[in-house]
């Protein structure tokens, strides 16, 4: 769970200050895609330059990963690759990738010695860590998450990964599919007599005997993908200005009244799974209306809340199973 905390602190950060994904000029074309050159600007204002599509790429997020594999780029080098296997089962690893460090401090002569053409990162990664890796090879660094248009911002990362790696026609496909999976979703849902159902989706972690809660705004991915859903997002709290993710605690819970709720755990990741450890008899918690009613839904492990299109694919559906069985 220290690296989910990672990813939102450090993102909270680097998304205040700097600029959206800038545009690409010129697309690659992915019928020409073996000899035209590629240059795009990412979300830092830096020109990337590529003599052609990127074969051999290191990501240093799993998300700019997991959009990788979907565009069918197999990584060469993955930043905690145990730790992606873990949390992102949406998208496997197809290959057996160079583990290149933490997400947050890779090692940069682990990527060098990768001889890369290109190298995908998001403003999570400190300006300090990019440097050193545009020393090593060309960095296409991507906004990490935007609170107001997440899935505008998914998409438009998964477009540039794309562009740089000639799959831009995959792409448009992958975009079509989570599309229609989000109207089947809400459709669904709807069929259920479940549109506007208030709903509330968490995550939580145990650090030091301390009971942690983030609760998932509407500028979450999963708060977007949720409204898109036709369902209703109960937090009232304020979330971070890149994820969309607030915090509480279990008494934060009796505001959410009557709801249903659900969250992801990781049996592979000590301290992630609350709901079902310290809290299973917490008085606060068995006094909960929602619990009570057992109107509690422990989605698969394995989605990764801030992934791709397949990851948010992977997602609806584990929420409408749970919400209609």
């Amino acid at each position: 769970m220290k690296r989910l905390l990672l990813t939102t602190a450090i993102a909270t950060s680097a998304a205040l200050a700097l600029t959206a994904c800038g545009t690409t000029e010129p697309a690659a074309d992915d019928a020409k895609k073996s000899a035209e050159p590629i240059t795009l600007t990412d979300s830092t204002g830096e020109k990337v330059e590529l003599a052609g599509p990127a074969k051999k790429v290191v990501g240093t997020e799993w998300n700019v990963v997991e959009s990788l594999i979907s565009l069918g780029v197999d990584p060469v080098g993955v930043a905690d690759v145990k730790g992606y296997k873990t949390w992102d089962t949406a998208v496997p690893l197809t290959n057996e990738p160079k583990d290149i460090g933490t997400r947050g401090e890779p090692s940069v002569e682990t990527v060098a010695a990768l001889k890369p053409d290109l190298i995908v990162a998001t403003t999570d990664l400190p300006p300090a860590a990019v440097k050193q890796l545009r020393k090593v090879a060309p960095v296409l660094t991507l906004k990490a998450a935007d609170a107001a248009d997440p899935i505008g911002r998914m998409n438009a990362d998964l477009d540039a990964i794309a562009k740089a790696t000639g799959t831009t026609q995959k792409s448009e496909e992958l975009k079509k599919q989570f599309q229609a999976k989000l109207d089947e979703g809400r459709k669904k849902l709807a069929d259920a007599g479940l549109a506007g159902t208030r709903y509330a989706f968490a995550d939580g972690y145990v650090m030091s005997n301390q009971v942690s809660i983030r609760p998932y705004t509407s500028g979450s991915l999963i708060g977007a993908v949720n409204e898109k859903l036709g369902l209703k997002n109960a937090w009232t709290v304020k979330g971070d200005p890149a994820y969309g993710l607030g915090t509480t605690d279990v008494e934060g819970l009796t505001t959410l009244g009557d709801v249903q709720f659900a969250y992801v755990g990781n049996d592979g990741d000590a301290g992630s799974t609350p709901f079902t450890g310290v809290l299973a008899k917490d008085k606060v918690w068995t006094s909960l209306p929602f619990v009570k009613k057992g109107n509690v839904h422990r989605l698969p492990d394995g989605i990764w809340m801030f992934g791709g299109p397949e990851s948010m694919t992977q997602y609806v559906d584990s929420v409408v199973t749970a919400l209609t069985k």
